[in-house]
C-alpha cells in the first residue's frame, strides 16, 4: 500500500469528501415505471458507436441495488456523494407529464442518504437527455432552453431542501464537441456549427435556471462543473504554442469567460467565423449569472501541436487505461491559473479518477496505481489550497465500474469492483485506502 503523506486533518473541518456516479452509467433500468428513453439509449441502438457493442440498459443496476449502495457509500466514510438525476426518467418527453415513479427513486434515495449524514450535490444534466427532445432539435433547438428551465426549477421545488447543492450542466464542452462535432458521444452528430450553438444553449440555459431557481426563494447553492486541462503546446514551435492558446481558448476561455465575465473570448470568435452561434440581445447577461460553486473535473493535461490537436506527448510519465498521463502537477497548475485569471467562487475538484486494468483475484482488487493517483491528486489540491485557491471538496471519480460511455464496460474507473454478470460489489484496495484516509488514517 502506497505510504501516506497526506492527512484529512490538514484539511478544513467542514471540507467535502466524496464519491461521484452519473445516472445513466449506473442506474440500468431503461424502461422501469415509466422512465423514457434518453440519447444514449439510443445512441448505444448502433453497436459500431460502442467499443464494447453494450449499452446502458443495466449498467450496475442501481436503481434496484441502490439500499445496498447507500450502505456502501456510508461505508467508505465520505461525507458527499454527487450524483445525476435522469431527465428521461423524471420526465419521460422532457416536457409534459412528471413521472412520480421515477421522483419516487430519488426521493427514497436521497433521504437514505441523508439518514446516514451524506451531503447530496445533484446534477441535472449528465448527458442523458430525452430523445424526445432530441427530435426537436436537442441542445442545437433554442426551444430546450425553457424546457430545462422547467425541469430545474420542477427538481428545485420538490428537493432543495433535501441537496446540498445543485449543478445545471456537466460538462457542456463533451456534450456540445463530442457529441455534436466529432459524433463519438450521443446524439452522434458531425457538425461544429451546430457543436458551437449547442454550447450557447447549454450555457444560455444555465443562466436562465439560476435565475429562476433565485426567483423562487432557493437558498441552496447553485454552480455547474467544466472539464478543464492545462493545454501545453508539443514544441516550442510559434504554430505549435499559437494552437495551444487557441485550444486553450476553445476548451477553457470559452465557457469560462462567459460565466465569470460575461462576453466570449475575442480571439475564438474570430477563429469560428461563420461557425460562430447566434448570441441575441440580453444572452449574454443571462448567462453570467452569480455562482455559488464551480465544479472542475480534472483527469490529465493535454498537448496541442498544428499537426494533431490533441497530439499525445510521450513524456515518461505512466499513463491509464485511457491512455492519459498521470499529471497530478496538472491540477495544481490548473487551479492556480484560474484563480490567477478569474474572480472565482467556491470550487470543488467534482471529478477526478483514474481506469485501470484491474483484475479481481480472491477477492482483492490491488489497484495500487489509483491509490497513488488518489493520494497524489488529493496531494496537489491541497497544494493548491495552500496558494489561496478556494477549493471546498474533493470527489473521487467513481464509486464504482460502470458504462463508460463509447468505452462501453471496457474501461473500469471505480473504487468499487463491479461484477456485471452477478452485480457484486468489491471494494479495491483504492476504496480501502480512501476509507482509512477519511477515517483519519
Amino acid at each position: 500500500m502506497y505510504k501516506n503523506t497526506i492527512h484529512r486533518r490538514q484539511f478544513p473541518a467542514e471540507f467535502k469528501w466524496g464519491v461521484a456516479t452519473s445516472s445513466f452509467q449506473i442506474e440500468g433500468a431503461h424502461q422501469a415505471d415509466g422512465k423514457g428513453k434518453s440519447i444514449w439509449d439510443t445512441f448505444c441502438e448502433d453497436p459500431k458507436n460502442i467499443a464494447d457493442q453494450s449499452n446502458g440498459d443495466i449498467a450496475c443496476d442501481h436503481y434496484h441495488l441502490w439500499p445496498q449502495d447507500v450502505d456502501m457509500i456510508a461505508s467508505l466514510g465520505v461525507n458527499a456523494y454527487r450524483f445525476s438525476m435522469s431527465w428521461p426518467r423524471v420526465q419521460p418527453d422532457g416536457e409534459g407529464e412528471w413521472n412520480e415513479a421515477g421522483f419516487k427513486f430519488y426521493e427514497n434515495l436521497m433521504t437514505a442518504l441523508k439518514s446516514r449524514g451524506v451531503e447530496l450535490h445533484l446534477t441535472l444534466n449528465h448527458w442523458d437527455l430525452p430523445q424526445a427532445l432530441q427530435d426537436k432539435g436537442g441542445w442545437a433547438n433554442r426551444a430546450i432552453c425553457e424546457k430545462f428551465v422547467r425541469f430545474a426549477t420542477e427538481v428545485a421545488r420538490r428537493f432543495s431542501h433535501l441537496v446540498d447543492s445543485i449543478c445545471t450542466h456537466n460538462e457542456p464542452w463533451v456534450v456540445a464537441i463530442l457529441g455534436h462535432e466529432h459524433g463519438i458521444f450521443a446524439p452522434g452528430i458531425k457538425s461544429r456549427a451546430v457543436a458551437m450553438m449547442a454550447t450557447h444553449y447549454l450555457l444560455l440555459s444555465h443562466g436562465m435556471a439560476l435565475k429562476a431557481m433565485r426567483e423562487m426563494g432557493i437558498q441552496t447553492p447553485l454552480g455547474i462543473v467544466l472539464n478543464l486541462s492545462p493545454i501545453y503546446p508539443a514544441s516550442t514551435d510559434p504554430a505549435d504554442v499559437a494552437k495551444a492558446h487557441l485550444d486553450d481558448g476553445l476548451n477553457l476561455r470559452w465557457y469560462m469567460d462567459p460565466l465569470i465575465r460575461g462576453f466570449y473570448p475575442e480571439d475564438v470568435i474570430a477563429h469560428l467565423g461563420s461557425d460562430m452561434p447566434e448570441v441575441q440581445a440580453g444572452d449574454m447577461a443571462m448567462i453570467h449569472q452569480k455562482l455559488d460553486f464551480i465544479g472542475v473535473n480534472y483527469y490529465t493535461r493535454n498537448f496541442s501541436s498544428t499537426g494533431n490537436p490533441w497530439d499525445v506527448k510521450s513524456t515518461g510519465n505512466e499513463v491509464t487505461d485511457m491512455g492519459w498521463e498521470v499529471y497530478p502537477q496538472g491540477l495544481t497548475e490548473l487551479l492556480c491559473r484560474l484563480h490567477k485569471d478569474y474572480e472565482l467562487p467556491d470550487v470543488m475538484i467534482t471529478e477526478n479518477g483514474a481506469a485501470f486494468k484491474d483484475v479481481l483475484m480472491d477477492g482483492v482488487v490491488d489497484d495500487a496505481s489509483r491509490v497513488k493517483y488518489f493520494h497524489d491528486h488529493i496531494a496537489a489540491t491541497q497544494d493548491a489550497m495552500a496558494q489561496g485557491v478556494p477549493v471546498i471538496g474533493y470527489f473521487a471519480w467513481s464509486l464504482m465500474d460502470n458504462f463508460e460511455w463509447a468505452s462501453g464496460y471496457e474501461k473500469r474507473f471505480g473504487l468499487v469492483y463491479v461484477d456485471y454478470t452477478t452485480q457484486k460489489r468489491t471494494l479495491k484496495n483504492s476504496a480501502l485506502w480512501y476509507q482509512k484516509f477519511l477515517g483519519g488514517n
